[in-house]
């Protein structure tokens, strides 16, 4: 069974195109909804999912309708694989019933794995090349060292709980806590 799948992104515009373009192309049932391609919490893709049999065609008007996110795409076309079913893009020509529609989408699977190693290299790199010009990674401290200093002096000499302190500088009672931990280490 051919079933297609109809999205757009904001509640003023229309899947009435991409509807006339799925029953044209034989889709005997069409799911259709109204959300993000970036978001993954869309009821009636998850509803066609389930639905996938043995021998059923997912198929959709464009493969941005799917989703806007390469990875999530390809999280899909495993799914509609362990589903044992096939996938068809109106738009693209990508239809993986055939022999050269599963090479075409293993071949962008391997750029898109091709382009996350690309990305860890280079973050890789960058966070290197921070380090050794003195730069290091992670949130700032909330509390500067005399401030520091100060918050162990309150709680030690027992002018201030550690509550308090919190409150006096506007942080959460777990920074106190943890300053107070590496205070007592030596």
């Amino acid at each position: 069974m051919l079933i297609g799948y109809a999205r757009v992104s904001t509640q003023d515009q229309g899947t009435d195109a991409q509807i006339a373009a799925l029953k044209a192309a034989g889709c005997e049932l069409i799911f259709q909804e109204k959300a993000s391609g970036g978001r993954w919490d869309r009821p009636e893709l998850h509803h066609l999912l389930r639905q996938l049999r043995k021998g059923d065609v997912l198929v959709v008007w464009k493969l941005d309708r799917l989703s806007r996110s390469l990875k999530d795409v390809l999280l899909l076309m495993e799914k509609v694989e362990q589903a044992e079913a096939g996938f068809r893009s109106l738009t693209e020509a990508i239809d993986t019933t055939s022999p050269g529609g599963r090479m075409m989408m293993q071949m962008v699977g391997s750029f898109a794995e091709f382009e996350r190693e690309m990305l860890r290299e280079r973050t890789r790199n960058g966070l290197e090349a921070a380090r050794k010009q003195g730069r290091i990674g992670g949130r700032r401290p909330k509390l500067k060292a005399h401030q520091q200093e100060e918050i162990v002096k309150l709680v030690s000499s027992g002018q201030k709980n550690a509550a308090d302190t919190a409150r006096l500088f506007n942080v959460h009672p777990a920074t106190v806590s943890r300053l107070l931990q590496r205070s007592k280490t030596p």
